[in-house]
């Protein structure tokens, strides 16, 4: 059964944080809040927890969409190939924000996901819990949204509702109060043109 975690979305408690953090190490899937919708996260380093997170997208690991979680641009060079300084400065523009960018990956992602992955998807997100549990995780959160089967509304924004329909298939579910039903934008980087993949709550002439 996952547990539920209060935790405050303005100041959040390190010891808080923490304990989502040894969940993570400790091979387990994490629910948490983003600046858009609720998100399923993994440690890009435990194999398991990835291929779980991936059985609940439906998906094996070698095909599977994850995007990845930062909590600022410092350590983005270790997971994409080098982009060019107007890319910088459009990721710059943007992030913190509601957006996800499809970036050229270097040979770590083939590593992490057993395939020929050659772009990666990363975020990050205005949410304070979202960014503190990644640097304290010290390496990015592997995630994926969580949806709803409704199709009227798309995607959760009650934690609690969310930990009744995740009971079993997660470890944890952080309760940052209610979350967006507006997934990020999806933005193409990796070609170094502007393709937009998917609109969503950030506006995309914030980026240029």
């Amino acid at each position: 059964m996952a547990d539920l975690l209060r935790i405050h979305p303005d100041n959040p408690p390190q010891n808080l944080i923490d304990k989502a953090v040894k969940v993570l190490k400790d091979g387990g899937l994490v629910i948490f809040p983003t600046d858009s919708v609720y998100a399923i996260g993994a440690d890009i380093r435990q194999p398991k927890a990835l291929e779980r997170l991936a059985r609940i997208k439906g998906a094996s690991l070698d095909k599977v969409d994850l995007s990845f979680i930062f909590p600022d641009l410092s350590h983005l060079s270790e997971y994409t190939r080098q982009f060019d300084t107007s890319t910088y400065k459009r990721l710059k523009r943007a992030l913190p924000g509601p957006f996800t960018f499809i970036l050229e990956s270097n040979n770590t992602i083939p590593k992490i996901f057993k395939s020929k992955k050659k772009t990666i998807g990363i975020r990050v997100p205005d949410n304070n819990i979202a960014r503190v549990l990644a640097l304290s995780l010290d390496n990015p959160l592997a995630s994926t949204s969580v949806h709803d089967d409704d199709e009227v509304i798309e995607y959760t924004t009650d934690p609690s509702l969310i930990q009744e329909k995740y009971d079993h298939l997660v470890d944890l579910v952080i309760d940052g109060g209610y979350g967006d039903n507006e997934a990020s934008t999806v933005i193409d980087l990796s070609n170094g043109e502007i393709e937009i993949i998917r609109l969503g709550k950030g506006d995309p002439n914030d980026i240029y």
